[in-house]
């Protein structure tokens, strides 16, 4: 590229000199032309077609000229530009190992990824992002397509919006006022509340302050705010904005969110026909990184014996109206939800005695059903929410899950509480876990003369599967290392392992008493299938999928009493430890040597 312009340089200046030396001899032949014009008049044309015939030359060549210019100034840009890439392209990834710079990212300068990660470990999106979005950007209408097409009453009950939030982002709550402001009819919207569970967020006190005074301006005293003194946790502000709304219907929505258009009125319409359905819409997922909207098809909302939620197919009645518009039946909520305002309270609303996060929801959900109402999903109303990388209430959410978990079965599953415990790897008595009073509660369910839960199990959730005839769960040891556990190994795989005993779930094990053996974990739905140990024949045990075990033929089925030895029934031989050529111990299948194990917790029924 430098020698290239080098040769150009010398070009131009020879085009140059050429010029002057044209214009030295125009001006002498111009000279010369006056002095002889009175002896020579006859030579006169000759010198004018001369001077014409070199100022064509001069014009020709001051073209050329300014042509050579115009190219090298291109040659400079292009040379400019192409180092500007260069530099760009040598920008160094500062946070490589970053679940927001996986896919995003790539054109940032270092200065600007040290701010997006710090905003990302803050708030468990890309803030840096949103503060860079339109508050009233356009998502996608991802409806089922006939939902477009239906037509609602004009008198509708009138909705109160409770946005709850804990030091979520300023652009993102403002992003989820404006949309719900926009996509909302005016007459219909009764209020927006927002709960702050204690913000130390900065950008939530005045900047906030001062973007609600420019909506009152829009819309007077459509803003509510109620502020904790202390952090309460979810279920604690989701009661306190329901407790100051005004509305016929309340929605009590996540802060991080963004409605889609006409996503009020199916919700409104449904409770005016049935005031005792609480219903939840359709969510969309926002990713954490990209702030893309990653489109969801209609679910019910579900959940496992340990109470953590999860999506799963409505009834087959539901695919056989063939209208992916239809309210869907389903076992429980999400975490939004829309009601009427009045019988929220009169089914109890929620459970104050539940901590921070988790639970609240699939309590509602039992309660609900067992108490005279039901519960529906809505996917013609549709609502996006942030996926978080993080949750901002605790790094750690399982053990206040698990408290919650413990509360919801001791007052509503009856007979099957035992079930949380097991999936929780609790004792199946006296598990020692402060859950809080329950008094108030079971009072509650009295009063409102509900069902027995195993009603529930037969009519609202019968994929859910007691977890029966268990011998023992938990941990299993051998007396001769007892500091190693039988764990599930690397997965994808299939050889159980020896591993320094932790007790989390691949740790796991569990003994029916028809013989089986699970590690791993107990799977709590019947459509799904657990991983049974068996022995293959070999010095290695084997940990298959049960139906393909059983297809296979494997031999799955163990003789085990608390503190004797695991022999399988068919092979006769024994599950021990032995140590390997590499010095560690191992787990292996060999003849019987008289090792011994136990199993963490026995339970004497079921």
């Amino acid at each position: 590229m430098r020698a290239f312009s080098i040769k150009v340089l010398l070009l131009a200046f020879s085009v140059a000199a050429a010029v002057i030396y044209l214009s030295s001899i125009k001006s002498e032949v111009y000279s010369h032309s006056e002095r002889l014009q009175g002896i020579h008049l006859n030579n006169s044309f000759r010198n004018q077609e001369m001077l014409n015939s070199i100022s064509k030359m001069e014009t020709v060549i001051n073209r050329l000229v300014n042509l050579m210019n115009k190219f090298e100034q291109k040659e400079l840009v292009a040379q400019k530009n192409s180092e500007v890439k260069m530099e760009k392209k040598v920008v160094r990834k500062l946070y490589p190992n970053s679940a927001l710079f996986k896919t995003w990212g790539d054109k940032l300068s270092e200065e600007e990824q040290k701010e997006a990660q710090d905003l990302f470990q803050r708030y468990g999106y890309n803030a840096f992002l949103s503060d860079r979005l339109p508050l009233n950007r356009e998502i996608p209408d991802t409806r089922p397509t006939s939902c477009a097409a239906k037509t609602y009453p004009e008198d509708l009950p009138t909705i109160s919006v409770v946005l709850i939030y804990l030091d979520e982002a300023l652009s993102v709550i403002k992003r989820a006022i404006r949309s719900i402001i926009d996509k909302t009819p005016a007459h219909l919207l009764k209020e927006i509340i927002l709960v702050d569970d204690h913000s130390t967020n900065e950008d939530l006190k005045e900047k906030l302050d001062e973007y609600i005074n420019s909506i009152y301006k829009e819309r007077p005293d459509l803003l509510k705010r109620v502020q904790h003194s202390k952090q309460l946790g979810l279920t604690q502000a989701r009661l306190s904005g329901w407790k100051v709304a005004v509305g016929d219907v309340v929605a009590i929505l996540d802060a991080h969110i963004e409605v889609h258009v006409q996503w009020a009125e199916p919700l409104l319409s449904r409770i005016k026909d049935d005031r005792t359905v609480i219903l939840t819409p359709v969510f969309d997922r926002v990713n954490f990184d990209d702030l893309v909207v990653t489109p969801y098809t209609p679910a019910a909302d579900a959940f496992d014996w340990a109470l953590w939620c999860m999506y799963e197919s409505f009834k087959p009645e539901w695919y056989a109206l063939k209208d992916e518009s239809q309210p869907g039946k389903s076992p429980s909520i999400m975490g939004i939800l829309v009601a009427d305002r009045k019988f929220f309270g009169e089914i109890g609303s929620l459970d104050g005695g539940m901590k921070i996060y988790g639970g609240e929801n699939v309590e509602l959900g039992i309660r609900v059903w067992l108490c005279g109402g039901s519960i529906e999903v809505i996917p013609c109303s549709k609502i996006a929410h942030i996926e978080r990388a993080t949750k901002p209430y605790l790094p750690d959410l399982r053990e206040m899950m698990r408290r919650n978990a413990l509360r919801v079965a001791e007052v509503w599953l009856d007979e099957y509480k035992y079930n949380v415990n097991i999936a929780w790897n609790v004792p199946p008595e006296n598990h020692g876990i402060d859950i809080g009073d329950v008094s108030e509660r079971k009072k509650l369910r009295e009063k409102l003369n509900c069902k027995p839960f195993k009603w529930y199990l037969d009519n609202v959730y019968p994929m859910l599967e007691p977890l029966m005839n268990l011998f023992g769960y938990g941990t299993l040891i051998n007396d001769k290392k007892p500091d190693l556990c039988i764990d599930q190994g690397p997965m994808p795989g299939n050889t159980p392992i020896l591993y320094g005993c932790h007790g989390y779930s691949p740790q796991h094990c569990y003994y029916r008493t028809s013989g089986e053996i699970y590690i791993g974990g107990i799977k709590s739905h019947k459509y799904n299938s657990n991983r049974c140990l068996v022995d293959l024949g070999t010095i290695n045990p084997g940990l298959y999928d049960c139906n393909v075990a059983q297809q296979k033929k494997f031999h799955m089925i163990w003789d085990f009493e608390q503190g004797t030895s695991i022999q399988n029934r068919e092979t006769k031989r024994c599950l021990e430890v032995a140590m390997g050529e590499d010095g560690y111990y191992k787990l292996v299948v060999q003849q019987c040597s008289g090792q011994s194990w136990k199993i963490q917790y026995l339970i004497s029924r079921h």
